[in-house]
């Protein structure tokens, strides 16, 4: 199944596998909120996620535009709710490389416009059911 993950608890309290493709990796929670800090938690995958569906974006248009950008950097914390109920992430973009003002302003519209940032900001649907 394209786009899909397993995630399986492990015997650490909170620690979780993660099978994606073929990739493996490890959710947890720090110690201090129970956890064995083994792995980021979910809300840190989360933020490193759009980080790198960002960079990622950037990195293909300037590619293919064959624009000098040698390096992108993202920073992302959440921040304090400004509306009850509303997540609010900072993004903060630092683009390495020899580009002009223009550039730089198109390639700050193409981060919102990587698939992340789409979902995000879009209607999310999660209907969930229980398996076996």
């Amino acid at each position: 199944m394209p786009n899909s993950a397993l995630i399986k608890s492990s015997g650490i309290p909170y620690a979780t596998d993660i099978t994606v493709g073929s990739h493996h990796l490890l959710a947890d929670e720090p110690t201090d909120a129970g956890g064995g800090d083994t792995g980021p938690g979910p809300r840190d995958l989360l933020l490193a996620a759009l980080g790198s569906c960002t960079a990622i974006t950037l990195r293909m248009y300037a590619q293919r535009k064959q624009w000098p950008l040698q390096e992108v950097a993202v920073k992302l914390s959440y921040a304090e709710e400004s509306t009850p109920g509303t997540t609010r992430i900072e993004r903060y973009i630092t683009l390495t490389g020899a580009l002009d003002q223009e550039q730089r302003e198109r390639l700050l519209q193409i981060a919102n416009m990587c698939p992340l940032h789409k979902i995000l900001t879009g209607k999310i649907e999660i209907p969930t059911n229980l398996a076996g």
